[in-house]
């Protein structure tokens, strides 16, 4: 079973829509470092569609023009990308399809495929909640800006059930930027007040 990953820049307020004015000055060579540990043995990047017209309309330029992010660039477009995306217009890139149907369908039978093992999801927030409303997550990856952003999209949008989730590693970087890594979980257990009240500074303590 394929693993799936989701990558976003997040600021400390939960907004995931990057915005460059609190981005980019907090995008050292260690956060870049970051973001290429996220693509490596990547077999298949899933996006949606807002995120992929990004991708689209700046990279394939950026390979051409062959400055120092040109490899990078070019191994995004060699890469193979799957589009969540309701339009038939020409996506305009290579190694590029669409989502086959249902988005839960169509990535369920992407993880049990044989020849991939590694799906990342870089940006793509509706495909991300789709895909933590499934369960089809494996990791949940965030590079916490020390900003409040806000105004732009949220990651979490209000609803049920909740989404406990498990530290799996942490990391602060130069800028003061956290990188945190999380795997879906479970709750540590059932507790009330009255269950920890023991806990309480100072109670029940000499």
């Amino acid at each position: 079973m394929a693993t799936l990953v989701s990558t976003l820049f997040i600021s400390l307020d939960g907004v995931a829509e990057i915005d460059p004015a609190w981005h980019f000055p907090y995008f050292d060579e260690r956060m870049g470092q970051a973001v290429g540990e996220d693509y490596e043995d990547v077999d298949v990047l899933l996006l949606g569609r807002v995120t992929y017209d990004s991708f689209a309309g700046a990279w394939p330029d950026r390979e051409a023009a062959g400055g120092e992010d040109a490899p990078f660039a070019a191994t995004l477009g060699d890469t193979r990308k799957v589009v969540a995306t309701r339009g038939d217009q020409d996506l305009g890139w290579r190694n590029v399809e669409r989502v086959d149907g249902d988005l839960v369908a169509a990535v369920t039978a992407l993880k049990a495929d044989p020849a991939v093992g590694k799906i990342l999801v870089p940006g793509s927030l509706s495909v991300v909640r789709q895909l933590l409303a499934a369960g089809l997550l494996d990791e949940l990856r965030l590079l916490v800006h020390p900003v409040a952003a806000r105004k732009g999209e949220r990651l979490f949008d209000e609803g049920g059930p909740i989404y406990p989730l498990r530290l799996v590693a942490s990391e602060a970087l130069p800028t003061g930027v956290v990188r945190l890594i999380y795997a879906p979980s479970a709750l540590p257990g059932q507790a009330a007040y009255e269950d920890v009240v023991d806990k309480v500074p100072g109670a029940g303590h000499d």
